[in-house]
């Protein structure tokens, strides 16, 4: 893609970064906080690369203050951060450890004195483990015990937030939590990530309605989905099916019941083998679709699949991790290919008009609604060099391409309100532990200091500007 010249955002842009707060946090063990499934999984023998944890993770628990100002020194003018649930409700009931709260309230405090606008995220994986031994997502009374939680931390921090996210990627914590076992709780039961998916999507609107009880009528309530871009290998119509099966699987299955108020009938249809929903209660599609005052959508690759006639050889190629379990239940007749082009660390394609479709897509699915790109961004070779410096132009360029595609859907017609750079710095990036950094900000290990890349210093004057610099500018 050529370079975009003279390219200016709105003047009200969000400018941001985007955490997660077992990925950064650490302090797993103070005041008051118990494990999540997070904290179980990562300390399992295999589970994680090199049985990397996030105990200590980039120690952001101490370190917030330091981390805003340079957040601040950086130019951003948003941050995306979510909040640890057992944190605040260790064992996923009762009331608040107000020793929890205080810290996303002072967490919160330094970033409105430093004029960042603060987003929470209620949830972004890291279920109370108490609650999962009770069954988890799987259960419906999860979904309830979500919204006591929102409760608490919607009246904890309302008074100071105005833009607030129910869950991050729903479709990771059902299809890589209960169906491939690639995230916590690790488990490989298709039926037990389909019954995930449906109290996600309870939970979600449960969590709204608790917002909405305890918010100012100013805030925002929305939800962070990674809806995929989803590309048939070829015009045949098993290639189409194939593409059609598994869209319903990676977005329908969320975008479906939150703003349409009912699940794809094909896909009701092909998962009819593995599941009869018989879990999905009067009501509970109604719960699920309320009204949003915004919508949140991540992005890093597409997909490519056909029909399984026409299956590669080799492990499954869907970016989302090695399991011999799959996390698209009845999907048996679906391959996975490797899209064409550049790949980032993980081995994902780089296509940045997969966000521009991605965003013309929901502009259409749900028009009139305001769009957030809540996650974008790329893990690189990062390197300290001689000079101190860390320099990564694949990363630079990345943002350069993906923000001008957030350009061409904003000239196109889309509402989109504001970017969040994934991520702030990097950190304990799942089941890969600390092998793959994703961070603008370079941290080492050893002693946790901080560094910013060329590209905090390149994202940083794109957020002062609101134009987007050179690719060679730093």
């Amino acid at each position: 893609m050529p370079e975009a010249q003279n390219v200016s955002f709105p003047p009200s842009f969000l400018w941001g970064a985007a955490t997660s707060a077992y990925q950064i946090e650490g302090a797993v063990r103070e005041n008051g906080r118990t494990p999540s499934i997070w904290d179980t999984f990562s300390h399992t023998p295999g589970a994680t690369a090199g049985g990397d944890t996030g105990d200590t993770a980039v120690d952001h628990y101490h370190r917030y203050r330091d981390d805003v100002a340079l957040m601040a020194r950086l130019g951003l003018n948003a941050y995306r951060f979510s909040v640890s649930w057992p944190r605040v409700q260790p064992t996923g009931r009762g009331p608040a450890v107000q020793a929890g709260l205080d810290f996303y309230r002072r967490l919160v405090d330094e970033l409105l004195s430093h004029g960042i606008k603060p987003s929470v995220t209620l949830y972004h994986w890291d279920l109370p483990q108490e609650l999962e031994d009770a069954g988890g997502w799987p259960e419906r009374d999860t979904a309830r015990r979500f919204a006591e939680y929102a409760h608490l931390v919607g009246e904890a921090l309302g008074d100071r937030v105005d833009q607030w996210t129910t869950l991050n990627e729903p479709w990771c914590s059902a299809f890589l939590g209960y169906g491939s076992g690639v995230h916590a709780p690790g488990r490989t039961d298709p039926v037990a990530a389909l019954r995930a998916a449906h109290h996600l999507n309870l939970a979600h609107g449960l969590g709204t309605q608790a917002l909405r009880a305890v918010l100012p009528a100013r805030a925002s309530v929305a939800v962070s989905l990674n809806s995929q871009v989803i590309r048939p290998l070829s015009q045949q119509p098993e290639d189409l099916a194939a593409a059609r099966q598994i869209d319903d699987l990676a977005c329908g299955v969320f975008h479906g019941p939150m703003l349409h108020g009912a699940y794809p009938a094909t896909l009701l249809d092909a998962t009819a083998p593995v599941t009869d929903w018989s879990y999905v209660l009067d009501g509970d599609l109604a719960t699920a679709h309320q009204p949003l005052d915004a919508l949140g959508l991540n992005y890093y690759t597409p997909a490519l699949v056909s029909s399984a006639r026409n299956a590669p050889e080799g492990p499954r190629a869907d970016a989302h991790g090695a399991s011999a379990h799959s996390p698209w239940p009845g999907a048996r007749d679906v391959a996975f290919h490797q899209p064409p082009g550049d790949r980032t660390e993980m081995g994902w394609t780089i296509d940045p008009g997969g966000l521009h479709e991605l965003i013309m897509r929901y502009s259409r699915e749900a028009p009139g609604l305001p769009l957030h790109v809540t996650e974008n961004g790329a893990a690189c070779p990062d390197k300290v060099d001689d000079d101190g410096r860390v320099r990564d132009p694949e990363r630079v360029a990345y943002l350069h391409a993906h923000l001008a595609a957030v350009h061409r859907a904003l000239a196109d017609g889309a509402d989109v309100r504001g970017y969040y750079l994934w991520s702030l710095m990097d950190n304990f990036e799942w089941s890969y532990g600390y092998a793959k950094r994703f961070g603008a900000v370079y941290v080492d290990y050893a002693t946790l200091d901080r560094t910013p890349k060329s590209s905090a210093l390149w994202y940083g004057q794109a957020a002062r500007t609101g134009q987007l610099p050179p690719v060679d500018a730093f």
